[in-house]
């Protein structure tokens, strides 16, 4: 068997079209233009190329983009002013701060100081708890992007087993919540869970998000399984040269593709999804605020 690979970065195109398709409708029958406020501290160097890259596709959806770059000793009191102006500004219907903070910020007030409902990063803890109890919330933007790949590859997930790789509060969980509420039967597996290779052999849907490198071989996987691999990882490369380096997710692709239905590769699968699902929460933050219907299929 040879896996159908689920290329993320043709799906997060057709995601990032529709999401224009829907801020055109926005401009022409109502006069309103969705705004995304990225907030960076410091100048982590890949922190600095995703806020780029959100800036470059936010803007050619159609949607304002409004970057606020502080210096990494930004005292907690100067950040959450900034949160506080973005919240009240109505221009602004999505809020992102980007993560890590420098380590004298205390990341859990900062991202809760930010008003839920323009929380597109999905990590208020309004928002969490909503999620957690299958009510209207802002969902985070990987696992959205890895429930709208799963939903277009098997249709309906109800019944299925899944099992989730990691316990995150920015991944794991949020995507075992958005696996129970589409009626699937979830196990979260992790560090400390028993005969590991047996609970993921019995799950027709995995999704590996722990952030080891090719932890997972193929041998662990149900024959038809669909695999979505959330890591990344850079591991050193001496085959590519000295000092070369190749990304890759937390399952073992060559021998999980032999074994597998479907399966996301490493680059160019989940990643490509999360800010297309940035893009989509700003359009359904602005909708919500503006009481309107929120766009079809960008949603959980």
């Amino acid at each position: 068997m040879t896996a159908t690979v689920i290329d993320g970065k043709a799906f997060a195109a057709k995601v990032r079209e529709q999401v224009a398709v829907h801020v055109t409708t926005l401009k022409d029958k109502h006069g309103i233009t969705p705004g995304l406020a990225v907030v960076l501290v410091g100048e982590d160097p890949a922190s600095q190329v995703y806020v780029r890259s959100k800036g470059k596709m936010t803007v050619e959806v159609g949607m304002n983009s409004y970057e606020h770059k502080l210096d990494a000793d930004t005292s907690e009191a100067d950040l959450l002013a900034v949160v506080d102006k973005l919240n009240k500004d109505p221009a602004v219907h999505g809020i992102l701060v980007q993560l890590p903070l420098p380590k004298h910020l205390d990341s859990d007030l900062v991202i809760n100081s930010i008003d839920p409902a323009k929380d597109v990063d999905g990590f208020h803890i309004s928002n969490v708890g909503l999620l957690g109890t299958g009510q209207k919330s802002m969902v985070p933007c990987t696992p959205l992007g890895s429930l709208m790949m799963l939903r277009d590859h098997l249709g309906s997930l109800s019944g299925l087993n899944a099992v989730v790789l990691g316990r995150s509060n920015i991944v794991g969980k949020p995507m075992a919540q958005l696996l129970l509420n589409d009626s699937c039967t979830v196990t979260i597996a992790h560090s400390r869970t028993k005969d590991l290779a047996d609970v993921v052999r019995r799950a027709d849907i995995v999704v590996a998000a722990v952030g080891r490198p090719q932890m997972v071989p193929g041998d662990w996987i149900k024959p038809g399984a669909t695999v979505i691999d959330v890591g990344i990882n850079r591991i050193d490369a001496p085959d590519l040269g000295e000092g070369k380096t190749r990304l890759v997710g937390d399952v073992d692709y060559a021998s999980c593709a032999e074994v597998a239905g479907a399966i996301t590769p490493v680059p160019g699968g989940v990643g490509p999804m999360t800010i297309a699902c940035l893009l989509a929460n700003t359009v359904t933050a602005c909708c919500r605020a503006n009481g309107l219907a929120e766009p079809e299929g960008l949603t959980a």
